[in-house]
Parts: C-alpha cells; sequence; structure tokens
C-alpha cells in the first residue's frame, strides 16, 4: 500500500491542485489561499501615464482589502505597452497563463475593446475602471465599468458648451485612430447639434493621428471657421499640444474636452496656454460622494502626501473593491460566480460615488467638470446623471 502513495499523490497533482482561478487555465483546489485578480493597463507608450494612475488606486485597494472569503488577493499586473494588439495578448496571458478569476482594465477604451472578446470567449469577468467607449460593454456580458459612458460625457460637455458658454457654433478636432476620441466627438456633435436645432452647428471636424505633435493645419482650419468653442477629445499629450499651439496662433475661444485630460502630463506640457479649460471628468477630493470616499481619501494622502489623486485612481480604487464585493456576494471565487454577482451590483458604494450597473454592465454615474486654474485642476460642478 505504501508503494502506492507516490503514484496517487502525482494523479491527484495532475488532477489540478494548481495555484489560481481563471476560466482559462486549470480549477483552482479548495487548499487554494490565494485569490488572483489580473489588471492589464498601458504602463509604458503613449497612455502610460494614465495606466499609472489607475494601477495605484488598484494597488492602493489591495493594500486596504487584502483578503476575501478568507483568502489573500494577489494582483497579477501586465503592461499592455499602449497597444491594442498587446491589450489582447495582455488579457490572454492573464487568463491562460496567470489563471486569474477576474480582470481589472484598462484605460483607455480601445484597449478594453480589443481584450473584449478574449475575456467572452475565456469566459473570465473583466470590469473597466476608465474606458468610457460604449463599444466596451456592447455585446459582452463579461465586461462590466464603474465609470459613465461616452453618450452621457459628450451630452454634458455639449449642453455645458451651450449653456454655460453660450456658444452656437462649435469645431471639434478629434484623435481620428482613437476609438475614444472618435466616439465622444460623435456623442458631441449629435447633442451640440440637437441644443442648436441648426445641422451646421459644428462647423467644422479636424482629424489628427495619434502622436501627432504639429497641429498647425487643424488648427487653421478651425480658427477660419470662427467657432465660439472648440472640443479637443483626445489623450492627453496631444491635447495639450492641441491648446498651446492653438492660443501661439491666437485662438481664443474657449477649448473643452474629456476625461482623458486630467493627467499632470496635459498641464506640464501645455503650460500657462491650458489655463482655464473645462473638461468631465469622474470624482474630485472636495466631494464625498460615499464614506468610501473618505477612506480612500486617507488612505491615499499616507501613501501620496505630496499630491491629490486622479480621478482614475478612484475608479482603479473602485473596480478592484467591485470585483471583492461581487465574490464576498456570490460566496465563490469561480468566473462565472463573479459574472453573475457584478451584474446584480446596485447601490454599491465607491469610492468615487454610488455604483449600479444597468442592463449592459454600464454604471450610472454623476459627472464632475473640472477646469484649469493657476496649474492645478479646479472642482467646478457635478452633473447628475440622466
Amino acid at each position: 500500500m505504501k508503494k502506492l502513495l507516490p503514484v496517487v499523490l502525482c494523479l491527484l497533482l495532475a488532477a489540478g491542485i494548481v495555484t489560481g482561478c481563471g476560466g482559462g487555465g486549470e480549477e483552482a483546489s479548495e487548499s487554494d489561499d490565494v485569490i488572483k485578480i489580473g489588471v492589464f493597463q498601458p504602463l509604458t507608450g503613449a497612455n502610460a501615464a494614465g495606466g499609472e494612475l489607475e494601477k495605484e488606486g488598484i494597488e492602493l485597494a489591495n493594500k486596504l482589502y487584502p483578503e476575501v472569503l478568507g483568502k489573500k488577493v494577489e494582483l497579477v499586473i501586465v503592461d499592455n505597452k499602449s497597444d491594442k494588439a498587446e491589450a489582447a495578448s495582455a488579457a490572454a496571458r492573464l487568463i491562460e497563463k496567470d489563471n486569474v478569476c477576474a480582470i481589472i482594465g484598462s484605460w483607455g477604451s480601445a484597449f478594453s475593446i480589443s481584450a473584449g472578446n478574449i475575456v467572452k470567449e475565456n469566459e473570465v469577468p473583466c470590469v473597466g475602471a476608465s474606458c468610457t467607449n460604449p463599444l466596451v460593454t456592447q455585446g459582452n456580458d463579461w465586461y462590466f465599468r464603474v465609470c459613465f459612458i461616452d453618450p452621457f460625457q459628450g451630452t454634458v460637455m455639449a449642453k455645458y458648451a451651450y449653456n454655460n458658454l453660450g456658444a452656437r457654433k462649435a469645431a471639434i478636432i478629434q484623435e481620428v485612430s482613437n476609438d475614444y476620441a472618435v466616439g465622444l466627438a460623435s456623442f458631441f456633435k449629435e447633442e451640440f447639434t440637437k441644443l442648436t436645432g441648426d445641422p451646421n452647428a459644428v462647423v467644422e471636424v479636424s482629424n489628427y493621428q495619434t502622436n501627432d505633435n504639429d497641429f498647425t493645419a487643424q488648427l487653421g482650419n478651425v480658427k477660419a471657421k470662427n467657432p465660439d468653442v472648440i472640443f479637443a477629445p483626445g489623450n492627453f499629450t496631444e491635447s495639450a499640444l492641441i491648446v498651446k499651439q492653438g492660443r501661439q496662433l491666437g485662438i481664443d475661444v474657449p477649448f473643452i474636452g474629456g476625461d482623458t485630460w486630467e493627467v499632470q502630463e496635459f498641464l506640464d506640457v501645455g503650460g500657462a496656454e491650458v489655463e482655464g479649460v473645462v473638461f468631465s471628468t469622474f470624482f474630485d477630493p472636495s466631494v464625498t460622494f460615499t464614506p468610501e470616499s473618505e477612506k480612500f481619501l486617507e488612505a491615499f494622502k499616507e501613501e501620496y502626501p505630496d499630491r491629490e489623486p486622479a480621478a482614475v485612481t478612484a475608479l482603479g480604487y473602485d473596480a478592484y473593491i467591485l470585483i471583492l464585493d461581487a465574490i464576498e456576494r456570490a460566496g465563490s471565487a469561480e468566473p462565472a460566480a463573479i459574472r453573475d454577482a457584478l451584474a446584480e451590483t446596485k447601490g454599491f458604494e465607491g469610492a468615487a460615488g454610488v455604483i449600479t450597473l444597468d442592463e449592459n454592465g454600464d454604471a450610472v454615474k454623476d459627472a464632475v467638470i473640472k477646469t484649469v486654474e493657476n496649474g492645478k485642476f479646479v472642482f467646478m460642478d457635478v452633473v447628475k446623471a440622466e
């Protein structure tokens, strides 16, 4: 009988006594004391600053809430390199190699969209933090998010332009290779046209490519049309350059944008020329949305005493604690159980507000309006979700 023990042990090991819980890899054994949550973010490349900010929030939440169901939660973080193909590969690796039971990501809607089929086919739930394009969750029961979506964001900024700025003619400068920018621009245009009642209210739409740095031609076209406001959704670096070069060309009408502007690099690149711009975002430390807001702010101040948290940092935090809440409600770290619990989320209190997920897995959330004043992002208003 003793001679058979090594054989039995080998057979048991082969049957799947391994670490993890991913849908794409081996099943976790009951003896596992670790639950793995994957993270894919742009940590290098053009979008690295945004990815780092979200990662900070995720790691902070993990530090505050390191366990669930009596087990340690381990983060597995992969760089998607600010690249669509790499984003899909990163999600696949987290599922197939690292055997995670849920995923968080990514800053940049294009990267989330690219990973969408991977999580859907492998049936592992993913929670986006700040990916606002509707296509992220469209037709995908395995993708959720803790942020509002661009139809709302575009409407908020169109109404701000029309009601607060008195604009009746608008121009758009969009990053045409960026799904987020093109989508947000289209929603802004649709709402602004409806508000004005003028099908020609958007007098110019100029395009540029990611990593462009000379916007003289686009700005010249815009200036010639004499708009009342310029909407420029896009990545923070290019957007800051657009505003800076526009001011240098003598364009003095308001520039407005979206959530991707709230990165320190936007201020660094734009300098004094970005003073007075207005944009929509998700959170501000001066507003206490829930008791969890205070916990987040206290923890962030202890970890990073010299600066305030970005909105996407709060959303990264919320994505993590929402997954833990779903695991607790499900009583299981199996991907399908987590997915089902996420789909039932109602009234969950996160740092950046109360989260209720609709039938598409999208959060119904308020928007925050900010400006740049004396080289800092400054809170202006909260716009209630419709």
